[in-house]
């Protein structure tokens, strides 16, 4: 006899139809049907040591197998120690359901321990938030699915009253079927169609839009086709391999890289956006080209309120079908007869060099020439990631995930853990500064408790690198960027992993062979001189 549905169960159940097989979380008492239901629809739940680190093993689940991210938290401080994450998810588009145990509604008149408005906290870094109800928990898990997944993605928040995840609901199976793709037509078409003909220095900034619509290929045969030369940004990386000689790197964050790459983007007589979303770029690339004198053709999910850029098309429209329609009836030809990307790709190269003997572009490069094609890689906030992510060559998508929106220190090691837990056959490098280590050393336990092997390799110069830099840049005295050198690679071994402090690249080639043959994880503490950034980014 089937047992009846609690809301909590159709809750879980519409989660595991959306590919959720995994929640990452706290558990309270608040929560502890809702944690059941999950585990009785099939999501495994794997208990954190904090629940902003919770969420970032969630999405580094979700760059594998594309599901939402789920996180669970109980109320009060459990909800409010995952604010950093969900704000993130936000500013990152990841699809990500954030499921908070409440008190029932006529309790909260009576009582005030632990008891604060979630929805009202939530409302401001997601895109819609609910409280759970028994005679349309169907619908608000339908909602809440259908609002996280589509473009742009992001977090949603349920708010799960305690006595409410007990009562009995049922699943009507109500549905909304997804959005058909659309393409542009009509004088926008072929005004489109005709800059791209006449274009002789095209250029296209492809971003995490583009990713999210599996529009790779499209993409590759579209700028084969017209020859146009592209960078991407940082979250965009590999969505065609780096090796790919129109590819022209990551943009937006290095403003070394960007002395090159700007001037290039301003010569183009035509600029295609391609699913470029500017929430992951700096100053530098507000106004990056000038709509008065460039035909630019910007393609996205949504209308542009960012005005970070303008441009003369804005095709509100999927990519795929979009650049089919564009390139329909146009025949090949060569572009840039001056040979200049050539050239910037020659100069960046030569800006980012990887015979360094150490320091960290040299740490970076040894890793890289060491670990695997295949290595999957995750990177934290700081000096290091503007470094590695011009130097970490990507052949594929999310090949390197890191935190690019919101920019969150700490976010390496349980991207890293939740990627390994869900792709164990292949390697998976964190790289963290060692103060964001530092916030998130505790996720070691955690990585030992599920059994993953991660490689977590630290920067350790003992300073906030980039600030300090920042603070030397404007004459300012140092203060609040240094703090002690501590012994990384013990922590390692204290939570039951493999720990390692190396100082040249010899040792630390020797370190990443052990470490990938160990059935532990391992914490390398790459120890690097203060001031090591200095003109590299």
């Amino acid at each position: 006899m089937t047992e009846p549905s609690r809301a909590a169960d159709v809750l879980a159940r519409r989660l595991y139809e959306a590919g959720c097989r995994h929640a990452f979380g706290m558990p309270g008492g608040e929560v502890l049907t809702l944690v059941d239901a999950l585990t009785r629809a099939g999501i495994a739940f794997h208990l954190a040591k904090h629940e902003n680190c919770a969420g970032f093993m969630g999405e580094g689940m979700h760059h594998a197998d594309g599901a939402p991210v789920i996180l669970v938290a109980t109320l009060g401080p459990g909800a409010l120690n995952g604010i950093n994450v969900v704000a993130n998810a936000h500013q990152d588009r990841v699809p990500m359901l954030v499921l908070t145990g409440c008190v029932d509604a006529a309790e909260e008149q009576s009582y005030t321990h632990q008891v604060l408005d979630h929805r009202a906290v939530f409302t401001p870094i997601t895109k819609a938030t609910f409280r759970l109800d028994p005679d349309s928990a169907d619908l608000i898990a339908d909602k809440a699915v259908a609002i996280a997944t589509e473009p742009r993605n992001g977090p949603v928040h349920i708010d799960v009253p305690i006595s409410v995840a007990d009562t009995p609901a049922k699943d009507r199976g109500i549905r909304r079927a997804p959005a058909s793709a659309s393409a542009p037509s009509g004088e926008a078409l072929a005004q489109a169609r005709s800059w791209l003909a006449a274009a002789e220095h095209p250029v296209a900034v492809i971003g995490l839009d583009a990713l999210q619509e599996n529009a790779g290929h499209a993409i590759r045969a579209f700028a084969e086709k017209h020859q146009i030369p592209f960078v991407t940004t940082y979250k965009a990386k590999g969505i065609l391999p780096e090796d790919h000689p129109l590819c022209l790197g990551g943009a937006g964050l290095s403003p070394l890289a960007d002395k090159h790459l700007l001037p290039l983007v301003r010569e183009a007589d035509l600029v295609l956006s391609i699913g470029y979303d500017p929430i992951e770029m700096r100053p530098g690339w507000r106004n990056a080209w000038n709509v008065e004198t460039q035909n630019v053709i910007d393609i996205a999910p949504e209308a542009n309120t960012h005005y970070m850029h303008q441009a003369g098309l804005n095709f509100l429209t999927a990519i795929i079908p979009t650049l089919e329609a564009l390139s329909e009836g146009s025949a090949p030809r060569e572009t840039w007869a001056n040979g200049r990307p050539a050239a910037v790709k020659s100069t960046l190269a030569a800006a980012f060099p990887l015979d360094e003997k150490w320091g960290p572009a040299g740490v970076i490069a040894e890793c890289r020439a060491t670990l695997p094609p295949e290595t999957l890689a995750t990177a934290d906030s700081g000096a290091h990631r503007i470094l590695l992510s011009q130097m970490w060559e990507c052949s594929e998508p999310r090949g390197l995930i890191q935190s690019s929106g919101l920019c969150t220190m700490g976010c390496a090691v349980p991207m890293a853990i939740g990627r390994k837990l869900a792709q164990p056959d292949r390697p998976v490098v964190s790289f963290s500064g060692d103060a964001g280590f530092l916030m998130v050393a505790g996720e070691l336990a955690t990585a030992a408790e599920l059994g993953v092997a991660p490689i977590f390799v630290v920067f350790a110069d003992a300073s906030l690198a980039l600030i300090e830099l920042k603070q030397r840049q404007r004459q300012l005295a140092n203060g609040g960027v240094d703090f002690a050198e501590h012994d990384f690679a013990a922590m390692g071994r204290a939570f039951g992993g493999n720990g390692v402090t190396v100082t040249s690249r010899a040792d630390l080639r020797t370190a990443l062979q052990d470490a990938m043959k160990a059935e532990k994880f391992t914490v390398i503490s790459a120890v690097i001189d203060r001031g090591g950034y200095d003109g590299r980014i």
